[in-house]
C-alpha cells in the first residue's frame, strides 16, 4: 500500500486485520521514499494507492513507478475523477464524497472501514475466512457504526469537563499499540494540523525508549487502549505525577475523572473505528478552545509553491 499523511495512519489502523487475523502480508510504503529509494517487491500481488483527495503528487509518482514495472495499481479514494483515480487501473471509492474541510475526518474513518472490508474480501477469496466469520465481522462493523452517536455524546461530556486543561496544554502526546498505533499517529496529525502546538503519537514501547525523557508539567498525554492494558496503565501511572494531565481513552466501561470510557468492547483489529472519533473531536474542540479559527486558511499557497498536491 502506498500512502502518506492520514492515509498512512488509516493503513496502520487496518494492517493487522490483514496480517494477524488472516495471514495476508501487507507492506506499507511512503510514496516519496518508495519512488526514489525502494525496490519494487516482485512478489507483491496487489498494489493499492490510498489518497482520500486523490491529489497527492508523491502518491501519483509512486503509482507510475509501479505501473512502469508492469504491475497494476488500484486507487482507494473519495474522488474517482481525481488525478490518482484517473491514473489508476481501478478505483475503489470510499463513498464519502469530497470533504469540504481540509482536515479529513469521515474520509479517514471510511478509509479504515474500506480497508477492513478489503481484508475480509481477500480472506474469503483465499478461503482464510468462512462465510460465518464474514457475516460475524459485517455485523460487528454495523454495530460499531451504530455506536458512534453514543461515542460522540460521551466525548462531548469529557471535553466539557476538561476544557481548561485542553485550552492551556502546550504539548500533546498519545500512545497506542497494535492497530491503535494508527490512532495515535492520526492524533499526531490532527492535533498538529488544527491545534498547532507540538503534538506526537507514539507506539507504546517506542515511547518508552527515549521520548518519555521530555515529559514535563506542560504535557497533556492520552493513553489509548481497547481493553485494559497493563503496560499502558503502568506507563500512565508512572508518568502521571510528572506531567500536566494523564488521560486514558478506552473501549471499556471503567470510567473515572481522567478516563474517557466508550463502553463498547470489540475485537482489537476493529477498535480504531470507534477510538478515532474522540481523537478527531478532541482536536477540533481544543483548537476552538485556543481561539483558532479553522475556517481561516493559513499557508494558502503551500500546495502551489511546494507542489505536494495537484
Amino acid at each position: 500500500m502506498l500512502a502518506t499523511g492520514s492515509s498512512l495512519n488509516a493503513a496502520l489502523c487496518a494492517r493487522y486485520f490483514f496480517e494477524q487475523r488472516f495471514g495476508v502480508l501487507l507492506d506499507i510504503k511512503e510514496p516519496y521514499n518508495f519512488t526514489h529509494y525502494d525496490a519494487i517487491d516482485p512478489h507483491a500481488d496487489l498494489v493499492v494507492a490510498i489518497s482520500q483527495s486523490g491529489k497527492s503528487a508523491s502518491t501519483l509518482e509512486a503509482m507510475r513507478k509501479v505501473q512502469a514495472s508492469g504491475k497494476s495499481v488500484f486507487a482507494l479514494t473519495s474522488d474517482p475523477q481525481s488525478p490518482i483515480g484517473c491514473a489508476s487501473d481501478g478505483v475503489l471509492d470510499i463513498n464519502t464524497g469530497i470533504e469540504s474541510v481540509g482536515f479529513v475526518t469521515r474520509g479517514f474513518s471510511a478509509t479504515v472501514l474500506n480497508l477492513l472490508l478489503i481484508a475480509l474480501i481477500i480472506a474469503r477469496k483465499q478461503e482464510k475466512a468462512s462465510e460465518v466469520e464474514e457475516q460475524h465481522y459485517l455485523a460487528e462493523l454495523q454495530r460499531l457504526v451504530a455506536a458512534i452517536p453514543e461515542v460522540i455524546v460521551r466525548t462531548s461530556r469529557f471535553i466539557d469537563r476538561h476544557s481548561e486543561t485542553l485550552r492551556s496544554g502546550e504539548r500533546f502526546v498519545a500512545t497506542g499499540y497494535g492497530a491503535l498505533v494508527g490512532v495515535a499517529k492520526e492524533f499526531e496529525t490532527k492535533f498538529t494540523e488544527t491545534v498547532r502546538v507540538p503534538s506526537s503519537g507514539f507506539e507504546l514501547e517506542a515511547y518508552m525508549h527515549g521520548p518519555y525523557l521530555e515529559a514535563n508539567a506542560r504535557h497533556v498525554m492520552l493513553f489509548i487502549e481497547d481493553t485494559p492494558d497493563a503496560r499502558t496503565r503502568a506507563l500512565r501511572d508512572y508518568l502521571a505525577p510528572s506531567i500536566g494531565r494523564a488521560f486514558t481513552l478506552t473501549l471499556g466501561d471503567e470510567e473515572d475523572a481522567q478516563t474517557l470510557a466508550l463502553n463498547c468492547l470489540c475485537e482489537h483489529h476493529l477498535a480504531p473505528l470507534l477510538l478515532i472519533v474522540p481523537v478527531q473531536m478532541l482536536a477540533w474542540h481544543t483548537a476552538g478552545l485556543k481561539g483558532i479559527d479553522l475556517a481561516k486558511r493559513i499557508f494558502d499557497d503551500f500546495d502551489r509553491v511546494l507542489k505536494s498536491k495537484i
